[in-house]
C-alpha cells in the first residue's frame, strides 16, 4: 500500500500549513498554548492514519514522538516536555471553529494538489475536468429537535478529491446553496454533474453564462414530469452509441447509451443550454441472482462538445461518488456511526475526513482503508503526504 506513496515529487506536494493559517482562531488569546494549525495538524495527521473521532485524535498525539510533535508546531514546555493536546481541547476547537473558513481552506489546499497533479498526468491534463455536486447528510448529528446536519460538496470525479463544501440546512435548501458552493471555483470549460434537484433555470444559467461550464443533469423519478418525457422519447429507433461491460464485486455490469437532440425546453420543463437527451441502460447480474435493469436519463450540453463515451463515463462518475466518497467517510471513518453534534465540530469532523481522502486519492491510494492503516504504523509518513518536509529544532519553543 505504501509503495505507490514512496516516490513523493516535492513539487506536488503542496504544504498544508499555509492553508490552514488562514483558518481564524475563536479562542480568546489568553490561556492558548496551542496554535490553531498544530491543532488542525495534528487532525489532519491523525485522519491520514485513519482516527475516526476526537479520543482517536488525540491517541495519535499520545503515540507520537517528540519530533513529530515538534514537526507540528506543538511548543516544547521549559521543562523540555511536548505534550499533545487531549480530546477536551480538541472538542472545544471543533466546535469553535469557522466552518466555512475551514471548508474554504482544506477545498483550495485539494483543488491546488489535484490540479498540479492532472497537470503533470497527460491523458488527464487533456481531458475535460468533471465535478460532481451531491449531498450528504451526517446521521448522527441530530439531537432531540435538533435536525441532522446536512452538506453539500463539489466532489472530482478523477482522483476524488473534494474541492469545496457548505453546510445547509435540511436537504431540501440545497438549491440555494449551489451558487455558494460554485462561486469561488474556476470551472471554465469544466462538466458539472448533478441530479434533477438543481436544475433551477437561474441556477443553470448562471453555470453556463457566468461560469464558463457545461453541465449533465441526471434525471430521477422525483422529477416525475421531466423523467416522462425523457422516456417518451423515440429510443428504440436510436441506434445505440457507445456500450460497456465490467466484472467486479460478485457481478457482471454493462451499459449503453443513446443520445437524442432536444430543444432548450422539454415539454414545458425549462433546461436552459440544454440540446441533448442522454439514455443509459445499466443491465446488472449479480452472481446466483437475477438480472435487472435500469434506464437512467439526463439533459446535457450539445453532442459536437463531447463523446458518448465521455458522457456515460459521467453519469457513471457522478453516480460512483456514494461509493467513491460517501461510503469510504461511512464505512472506513465511521461517519455514520459518529455521535459528534456540538456546534461546528460535526462539520468540522467531515472536513478533516475528506481532507484525508481526497489526499490519498490524489497520490493514488486505491484503498483508502488499507493504506490509512499502513500509515497508523509509520505517522512519520503523514508528513510528507501533507507537504510538511522541514525538521524543525527539536530543542526550540
Amino acid at each position: 500500500m505504501l509503495r505507490k506513496l514512496d516516490a513523493l515529487d516535492a513539487d506536488r506536494i503542496a504544504d498544508l500549513r499555509p492553508y490552514l493559517e488562514s483558518v481564524p482562531d475563536p479562542r480568546s488569546r489568553r490561556g492558548r498554548w496551542y496554535s490553531l494549525t498544530a491543532i488542525l495538524l495534528v487532525c489532519a495527521c491523525a485522519a491520514v492514519c485513519g482516527a475516526k473521532s476526537i479520543d482517536e485524535l488525540a491517541e495519535f498525539g499520545e503515540r507520537a514522538t517528540d519530533s513529530l510533535l515538534a514537526s507540528l508546531g506543538v511548543r516544547r514546555h521549559l521543562l523540555g516536555w511536548r505534550r499533545n493536546p487531549k480530546p477536551v481541547t480538541l472538542g472545544r476547537v471543533l466546535q469553535a471553529l469557522d466552518g466555512d473558513a475551514l471548508d474554504q481552506a482544506v477545498g483550495a489546499y485539494l483543488a491546488d494538489r489535484h490540479r498540479i497533479t492532472a497537470s503533470a498526468d497527460v491523458s488527464e491534463a487533456r481531458a475535460r475536468q468533471v465535478i460532481a455536486v451531491d449531498g450528504k447528510a451526517l446521521k448522527g448529528s441530530a439531537r432531540l429537535a435538533t435536525p441532522r446536519r446536512h452538506l453539500l460538496s463539489a466532489v472530482t470525479h478523477d482522483r476524488l478529491a473534494t474541492i469545496a463544501q457548505v453546510e445547509v440546512g435540511a436537504k431540501t435548501n440545497e438549491v440555494r446553496h449551489f451558487k455558494p458552493l460554485l462561486a469561488p471555483l474556476d470551472l471554465a470549460g469544466t462538466v458539472v454533474t448533478f441530479d434533477a434537484l438543481h436544475s433551477v433555470k437561474a441556477n443553470i444559467t448562471w453555470l453556463v453564462k457566468t461560469k464558463k461550464a457545461h453541465y449533465i443533469a441526471v434525471i430521477k423519478t422525483n422529477q416525475p414530469t421531466a423523467y416522462a418525457k425523457l422516456a417518451a422519447l423515440p429510443w428504440t429507433s436510436i441506434k445505440v452509441q457507445h456500450t460497456a461491460s465490467a466484472t467486479a464485486h460478485g457481478r457482471r455490469e454493462s451499459r449503453s447509451i443513446r443520445t437524442c437532440a432536444i430543444t432548450d425546453n422539454l415539454g414545458g420543463i425549462a433546461f436552459p443550454h440544454a440540446h441533448l437527451a442522454i439514455r443509459v441502460h445499466r443491465r446488472r447480474k449479480p452472481t446466483g441472482r437475477p438480472e435487472t435493469r435500469e434506464n437512467v436519463y439526463a439533459v446535457s450540453l450539445a453532442a459536437h462538445q463531447t463523446r458518448p463515451a465521455d458522457l456515460a463515463t459521467a453519469i457513471r462518475g457522478h453516480w460512483g461518488i456514494e461509493n467513491s466518497s460517501h461510503h469510504i467517510r461511512d464505512v472506513t471513518f465511521a461517519e455514520d456511526a459518529s455521535t459528534i453534534h456540538t456546534g461546528t465540530a460535526p462539520r468540522a469532523m467531515a472536513t478533516i475526513r475528506n481532507l484525508a481522502i481526497g489526499t490519498l486519492k490524489v497520490l493514488g491510494a486505491d484503498n483508502i482503508a488499507k493504506t490509512t492503516r499502513a500509515i497508523r504504523h509509520e505517522p512519520e509518513r503523514a508528513l510528507a503526504i501533507l507537504g510538511i518536509t522541514n525538521t524543525p529544532d527539536t530543542h526550540g519553543t
